[in-house]
């Protein structure tokens, strides 16, 4: 009894390093249907019963936020697929893990909304990690969250340097020589990859570090 209408959106991303799945709005309800459904067909006279999966991948980190009802991308939670703050990414540079998910998200839309601990803003901001509106669609995560990009190509970054410096060979050297490594480092950056120095890197230049160029 399902209409006709296309279920979802194919869009090229911006970057064009992949495309994104919007589910049109209306048809949030019968996505929801289909997924209790099954689909009977018949294969070589007998009759196979199929399930519809749906799969919310490819989106950019913007559209992550906006259907997972995350605050944009200038909050103090950086990530969109744990708790951490600017601060705390900043400071854990390695390990990463998937902690978020959408029905936490959802039940702590609730405690937004409610204020069942009668907090102030700032309170409730803390306890609810950056959730400031109903999740609709849910995200199927991945690593490829901001601070992930960053922290990899900062751990690369170094190892480059010293690579170049060939720190195996003498482990104790000065802070100028490993200054000069950087600068090595960046002069070859833009000049093959016009990749320009940074003072502190941001998720662009992670990833372009990070591609096979």
């Amino acid at each position: 009894e399902l209409c006709c209408k296309p279920l979802c959106l194919m869009l090229a991303d911006e970057s064009d390093h992949e495309t994104l799945t919007a589910i049109l709005s209306p048809l949030i309800a019968e996505r929801e249907a289909m997924k209790n459904s099954q689909l009977l067909l018949e294969m070589g006279g007998i009759l196979r019963t199929f399930k519809f999966i749906f799969r919310g991948t490819g989106y950019d980190e913007k559209l992550v936020r906006e259907v997972e009802g995350l605050e944009a991308s200038g909050s103090t939670y950086i990530c969109t697929l744990c708790d951490a703050t600017r601060l705390e990414a900043s400071q854990n540079l390695v390990f990463h893990s998937i902690t978020r998910s959408h029905a936490e998200n959802l039940e702590r839309y609730e405690i937004w909304r409610s204020n069942p601990y009668h907090e102030s803003v700032d309170e409730l901001r803390a306890r609810v990690k950056g959730v400031s509106a109903k999740p609709f669609i849910e995200t199927v995560p991945s690593i490829d969250a901001l601070h992930c990009d960053i922290g990899n190509a900062a751990e690369f970054y170094r190892i480059f340097q010293m690579e170049i410096g060939e720190v195996y060979k003498n482990p104790d050297v000065s802070k100028e020589e490993r200054k000069r490594w950087q600068l090595t480092l960046d002069k070859h950056l833009r000049k093959k990859m016009n990749l320009k120095p940074m003072m502190r890197m941001s998720g662009n230049f992670a990833r372009k570090l990070m591609s096979k160029e």
